[in-house]
Parts: C-alpha cells; structure tokens; sequence
C-alpha cells in the first residue's frame, strides 16, 4: 500500500488555503535568510571561539556571554543542517565546525554529561549537572555535521554517544530531575517521554545515511514501543510524559500528567520515521494520536497551542503559551501535508500560522524576531531574555524545504546556490 493511496479528496473550500501554503515560499525565505540567520549572525553567534549566546534580547542586547551545551549543539546542528540541505555557503559549516570544537573542549572526561553551562570560553560554572538531553543534541550535532561534511568519523562520535545514552537512561539506578512537573515542582524520574523522543529523532537521522545500521534500528523500535505503547493513556487517549508504577503517598500521579508540546513533537517524529520506513499502520496510528493532541492542546478561547495539561481528569492547563510547542504543529502538518494532502492538516497549518503571525511575529522590530512565550493572551510585553536557537529555525527549514518540494521542484533558486529540500 502506497502512503499517497490514503490521502483524502481535498474539498472546494479548501482550495484556498492550499493555493496560499504554496504561496509561503518567500515569506519563509525572508522569516529565515532576511531575518533569523541575520539577527543571529550579528546578537548571537560568537565568532571568534563558536557557541551562541543566547541570553540576548529581542532588540540584539547581549544579556550574557555564557552559553549552554543544549543551544551550541543545536545550533550547530541548525547550522550543518542549513550547508548540508539549504545550499548556503560553507560559512556556516565553518561556524558548525568552530562550535564543535567549544564543545570538545568543555566535556570533562571524568564526567558522564557535558557541563550545563560554561562562558565564552568554555570553562564549567557548575551552576548545575548537565543531563541526558544535552548529550543526544551534541550526538545529533556531530551526525549532522558528518553528514554534511560526508566524513564517517564525526557520525561514528554522534553514534557512540547514542549508544552510551541508550545504555544509561535504561539502568535501574538512573534518574533525571523533571523541573516540569505539575505545579512547578521538582521530581526525580526514569522513565521520559522526552528521553525517547529526542532519542527517536537524533537515531532516525543517523539512519538517513546508513539505514542498515542493526543498532540503531533497534534502538528506534525501542523508542517507538516505549512512546506509542508504554506512555500511551488508552482511556484519555493522550501520551504521558513520565511513565511510573511507582504509587507512593504524596507522590505525583504521573498518569494524570500529558506534557503536550513533548507529546505533539514525539508524534510528529513517529510520522517521519513510519513514512521513512514504509510503515503505512504506524503512520495512521501515529497521525491519528498527533490530530487528537493537537485538538486536545489548542485553546478555544484565545487561540494557540498549551504545552502542558497538568491535571487530565480535571482538565487543567497550564496557560502559558511557549513558541516551540506552535511549532511542533505546524512541521507535524506539514508533513501530513506533503505526504497525504490531508485537508486537516492544511487547515491546523493556516490556522497556527495565521495566529503566531498577530501574536509572535514582532514586525515593528528589525530583523522581526520571534517571541518566545508569554501569557494566555499573549499580550505581555516583552522585551526579551533569551533567542530561541533550535525550533524555530528548524521549523523553518522544514516548511520552506517542504515547500519547494512540493511547489517549486523545477524552477532555478536564484537565492542560494542549490534548491533548498
């Protein structure tokens, strides 16, 4: 059965809005090459020892030059993703590159975890221990930068790392501090909705260029077992973001607990992976659970996505609204769009694009950077504390790769030196 084969008939009125999603090309060119990579080049970015700096406001004032593992991976990453697929010059694998290299230099051997802080040089603060999550950027980062630059070395370091990850998160004696946890406490858990995800994403993309790799398959069935099944709450239809039978008095009840940015993005990755690897009954599932979260997280009243429902069964969120919890939507529809023309999924793009552009998109600033958050409304002023390094230009790429895939696979790009896909 071909995945094409399950599409649906787009409807008359839907005419419109798919017209208007082929129509976003150059708006999503000038979101990322006129405004993002700019703004980032000049406020963010440190050009003589690698790293971001992303403790700066939405004006460009540099709040800090300290720097943290999880942005400098993933800008790395951003930045070997953008050379290796959006044809732009090899300055920003060289920016890759001199990232990679802080990075080497702020691991301590002795330590499991890269550090979770360190300044412009790399030397440690010791503000807190590093995690799980900032090694797997750091292995997506050194797969990507492989890839990019076709030298085997840098995947086989992204590869090790997994491994050892994958090894770690499954001993008896590992725990990690959940700092998201209902009611703004603190809990230390083991088994993370989070933990599988990033680890879903990062091992999916080592497969892109070695797609026999018996390990790393492996290592992806275990990742989509343990999101679709283990975490999976049959009777609300939701994932859970911490999985425990552990039921001692006061304790949290985790199965009352959906942290629903992490659930849409897990979900949207479980697509990609299903549709890599021609699962057709993988895929419908996954869709159907990433359409039910979605409906379940956007907000009737104000309009956005809540990333966290704190209480299932008595229906409270928290109703503060993040930007990457948006974007998870818009790339989970974009792929529902490419792949089946689904006429829901063009509809949830419109309607989240559309509200991020009133309430996100700061148009009166130069370089029209994004907000990261704010209230339910959306309405508090802001003038910015941090710039957000990975989900959004990611989401970018993807749309705008989408796209042209799409739109426009056989006109000249006349902006770059290669189509982006």
């Amino acid at each position: 059965m071909d995945f094409k084969q399950t599409k649906n008939i787009l409807p008359d009125r839907l005419t419109a809005i798919k017209e208007n999603f082929g129509k976003l090309e150059n708006l999503y060119r000038e979101y990322l090459f006129n405004d993002y990579l700019p703004f980032i080049d000049q406020y963010v970015f440190d050009h003589e020892h690698g790293g971001f700096c992303c403790s700066c406001g939405y004006r460009g004032d540099r709040l800090s030059s300290n720097k943290r593992t999880w942005y400098d991976a993933r800008g790395a990453w951003i930045y070997a993703i953008l050379y290796r697929d959006h044809g732009v010059d090899s300055q920003y694998l060289d920016k890759a590159r001199l990232t990679l290299m802080l990075l080497e230099k702020t691991k301590d051997e002795k330590q499991v975890y890269w550090p979770w802080s360190y300044n412009q040089y790399g030397l440690d603060l010791n503000e807190r221990q590093g995690d799980i999550y900032g090694n797997l950027f750091v292995a997506e980062a050194y797969i990507a930068y492989g890839s990019a630059v076709k030298e085997i070395d840098f995947q086989k370091k992204g590869k090790a790392i997994l491994m050892d990850v994958y090894t770690l998160i499954q001993q008896p004696s590992y725990r990690y501090i959940l700092d998201y946890a209902p009611g703004g406490r603190q809990a230390s858990v083991q088994d993370v909705l989070g933990h599988w995800m990033i680890l879903l994403n990062v091992s999916s993309s080592y497969l892109e260029d070695h797609g026999d790799d018996e390990q790393i398959i492996a290592i992806v069935d275990h990742c989509i077992n343990a999101l679709m099944e283990n975490h999976f709450q049959r009777e609300c239809g939701l994932l859970l973001e911490v999985k425990s039978d552990h039921k001692a008095k006061g304790d949290i009840d985790w199965d009352d607990f959906a942290y629903l940015g992490h659930a849409i993005e897990a979900l949207w990755m479980v697509i990609k992976e299903a549709h890599r690897r021609n699962d057709i009954a993988l895929f419908e599932l996954a869709t159907k659970r990433f359409r039910r979260h979605v409906e379940v997280a956007w907000d009737d009243l104000y309009g956005g996505f809540f990333h966290s429902l704190e209480s299932i069964d008595n229906y409270h969120f928290l109703t503060d609204k993040v930007l990457w919890a948006q974007h998870e939507v818009l790339i989970g529809c974009t792929l529902l769009i490419e792949i089946q023309n689904d006429p829901w999924a063009y509809q949830w793009f419109e309607k989240t694009l559309t509200y991020l552009q009133t309430y996100y998109v700061q148009h009166e600033l130069p370089f029209r950077p994004w907000r990261i958050g704010g209230n339910r409304r959306t309405d508090d002023p802001q003038t910015g504390t941090r710039i957000e390094n990975y989900h959004h230009p990611r989401h970018l790429m993807f749309v705008l790769g989408t796209i042209n895939r799409m739109f426009d696979q056989n006109r000249t790009d006349h902006d770059n030196t290669k189509r982006v896909n």
